[in-house]
């Protein structure tokens, strides 16, 4: 078994961050190296999380080793003492041979830091850019890195002037390079306190309001007021760019040195908006000849640039209004439910996607109604409870970690009494579930953050390239640091616990931090107490009211802006759900006229056919009058088709019934009980 645990999280992690990114990702798309690299990134970070706890279990191993080797060796009583530690001493199950791990982790961190800091900032520059080669977005990206490469460059600079002239200061190249990594983990830990004082507390309290029914129902409410304005503003900022588009295509004609340019942005553009802006391909106009004021190629990138995010946009916030939709319409449906006398979940609608006959055979009407309306609520509430436990240690152990005698740090008591007894199967699976908890806490606020329309992850493949790249440069950068957090807060660090052991081999390629005292003794130890501070203000949703207040909607119970978009926003879903309910009737009646009616109405329409056939050839060539009364069918098929322009607009939502219809009220032809009474088998076609 030796290296074999470490080969099956290596393909385990791989699997698990290629369906992460294809879950937010785009792969048809999304530039390939938009995809590799995000890819990458996320997989190293995901990668470290995995392993590290085989390398706390393998470290224990070493130490135990190297105590019963270097213990003195003594006749007749030691030799009695040194039996059971020889035996305690045996190989975990997961034991990685020595030299492995520290090349290991030499070449993945040195990869995530080059992507982090040179290669992903660039792509991000590289996505963005509007140009229209290869050359010339290249271009772009290194112009607009030129100031963030130069602001590092410079502070670095500054640095090493500063050791050079102090005497104080002899460094080597190891300690140079421990510098550059101390500098690197102190401004990804300090970006690390944020986020996890933000997820401690929001995990937790999330699941508990997932238990909580109406809350649910009125924060979805509340999202598809707000998305109804996003997408209406979407809408409205892709017409103007569409406009501005057709006249430049209308300007530049196809004999134009730039309408290649102009081409490539119209292929940008969503389909309906090429068929009707064309392509002018008839018009020859020389321009060599005419003065006429064309755009210039650098208004051309910007209008580039300005295409793909517009349509991205808008393409986002259709499909998440669909999927708001759907939840929205569960949400009622389970609230409905509860009350149900049979126990069996009903649905309003169905399924617009073919479900997998597995599920649906064991996840039986019956059984989702126990687990939706009897069983997930308290499901989520002792989630939410075992999560706030969870999060109570974490913030203790935060605060006392850097104390070693005696140790209060409750990871670093629960490691070390393993250690006692060499149990390495709950050394593991401890260490495993302290820094999964704490990536859960960093990761999911990574994955909600929302930096205005700059920086958004959202799922069903609608994430574009510039917020992919940036998640992955943050996973990168709070990686490390949330690493020796964690080996900070179980003492396996010996710049915590002050112990001359043996390190792990993690620690080793981050050198000895006692170069920088004032960070090793100071910063590290103090600033990770701050949590206490961010957890309260999380707890009283500090930062959600100073948003509320800037005039950043945020969904506040006791604010009366947050009223009035619910009420929108219900507003907005009943009418949607009464939009949808007309199609659906729609689809049912023309459905049952086709299994009542459809064999009969296909022999008949060849019958008239025929018959049309006959008369034009028997009659006068005056082929102006109406055929209407040859043709019923034609007026039926004329009807269904204005029936369905009418089905998909509403006509009165404050209607008390759904089936307040004109064409259904017409002629009396359509009854609530689906059956067209005034047409009998024997009159339908008295007329042909």
């Amino acid at each position: 078994m030796s290296g074999a645990a470490l080969g099956l999280e290596i393909v385990f992690v791989f699997f698990l961050a290629l369906f992460l990114l294809h879950r937010y990702g785009d792969f048809k798309k999304q530039h390939r190296l938009v995809i590799i690299a995000t890819l990458l990134a996320w997989y190293l970070c995901f990668l470290i999380v995995f392993i590290l706890p085989l390398d706390v279990s393998t470290t224990i191993y070493n130490r135990c080793k190297l105590a019963v080797n270097s213990s003195p060796t003594e006749s007749n009583g030691s030799d009695a003492t040194l039996a059971p530690s020889k035996q305690k001493c045996f190989k975990p199950w997961s034991y990685i041979p020595n030299g492995i791990m520290p090349i290991f982790w030499r070449v993945v961190y040195w990869t995530s830091q080059f992507l982090t800091w040179i290669l992903l900032p660039f792509m991000q520059s590289y996505a963005r850019s509007g140009g229209f080669s290869i050359t010339g977005k290249i271009k772009t990206a290194l112009i607009e890195n030129a100031i963030y490469y130069g602001t590092y460059l410079l502070i670095f600079g500054a640095f090493l002037i500063y050791v050079a002239v102090n005497p104080n200061f002899n460094l080597q190249w190891n300690q140079l390079q421990t510098i550059g990594i101390a500098a690197a983990n102190t401004w990804g830990l300090f970006l690390l306190v944020l986020l996890l004082g933000y997820g401690l507390v929001e995990i937790p309290r999330s699941h508990w309001n997932g238990a909580k029914r109406g809350y649910l129902l009125m924060k979805t409410y509340f999202k598809a007021a707000k998305l109804m304005t996003e997408k209406a503003d979407a809408e409205e900022n892709l017409e103007d760019i569409m406009e501005e588009v057709r006249k430049v295509s209308e300007s530049i004609k196809y004999n134009h040195p730039l309408r290649k340019c102009v081409d490539t942005i119209l292929k940008k553009c969503p389909t309906e908006y090429q068929e009707r802006m064309g392509r002018n391909m008839d018009d020859y106009e020389d321009f060599d000849e005419r003065q006429n004021s064309y755009p210039s190629e650098k208004s051309l990138v910007k209008l580039h640039k300005q295409v793909i995010y517009s349509v991205q946009r808008h393409r986002r916030t259709q499909v998440q209004w669909q999927i708001l939709l759907e939840q929205a319409f569960y949400l009622e449906d389970v609230a409905k439910n509860e009350a149900s006398a049979t126990r069996q979940f009903v649905h309003t609608f169905h399924s617009q996607e073919p479900e997998n006959k597995i599920i649906q055979y064991f996840y039986t009407p019956t059984v989702e109604w126990y687990w939706e309306c009897l069983l997930r609520p308290w499901f989520y509430r002792a989630l939410a409870v075992v999560l706030a436990t969870f999060s109570v240690i974490v913030v203790w152990s935060e605060c006392t970690f850097f104390s070693t005698n005696p140790v209060l740090s409750l990871f670093a008591v629960f490691i070390q009494l393993a250690e006692k007894t060499y149990n390495y199967i709950y050394i593991e699976m401890a260490c495993f579930l302290t820094i999964f908890f704490l990536s859960i806490c960093v990761y999911s606020t990574v994955f909600r953050i929302r930096v205005f329309n700059y920086y958004y992850l959202a799922s069903h493949h609608q994430t574009d390239a510039y917020s992919l790249l940036f998640s992955g440069m943050l996973f990168c950068r709070l990686t490390p640091p949330l690493c020796l957090n964690f080996l900070g807060l179980t003492h396996m660090d010996a710049t915590i616990s002050h112990r001359n052991t043996q390190p792990t081999a993690y620690t080793s390629i981050m050198g000895s931090m006692r170069v920088l005292s004032f960070i090793a003794d100071g910063f590290y130890i103090y600033y990770p107490m701050l949590v206490v501070i961010l957890c309260i203000a999380t707890y009283f949703s500090l930062g959600t009211r100073c948003l509320n207040l800037l005039g950043f909607q945020q969904f506040m119970g006791d604010s009366e802006m947050t009223s009035d978009l619910i009420d929108e926003g219900k507003e907005l879903i009943r009418r949607e759900k009464r939009k949808r309910q007309r199609q659906e009737e729609g689809e049912n009646r023309r459905r049952e006229w086709k299994e009542r009616y459809g064999n009969r109405d296909d022999s008949t329409r060849n019958r008239v056919v025929h018959t049309d056939q006959k008369e034009s050839s028997f009659s006068e060539p005056s082929t102006n009058r109406p055929l209407s009364k040859y043709t019923r069918s034609n007026g039926r098929t004329e009807r269904d088709r204005i029936e369905l322009l009418q089905d998909a607009e509403p006509l009165d939502f404050n209607a008390d019934s759904v089936n307040e219809d004109p064409l259904e009220l017409d002629s009396g032809r359509y009854q609530p009980g689906g059956r067209y009474l005034s047409m009998s088998r024997s009159q339908i076609f008295d007329d042909v």
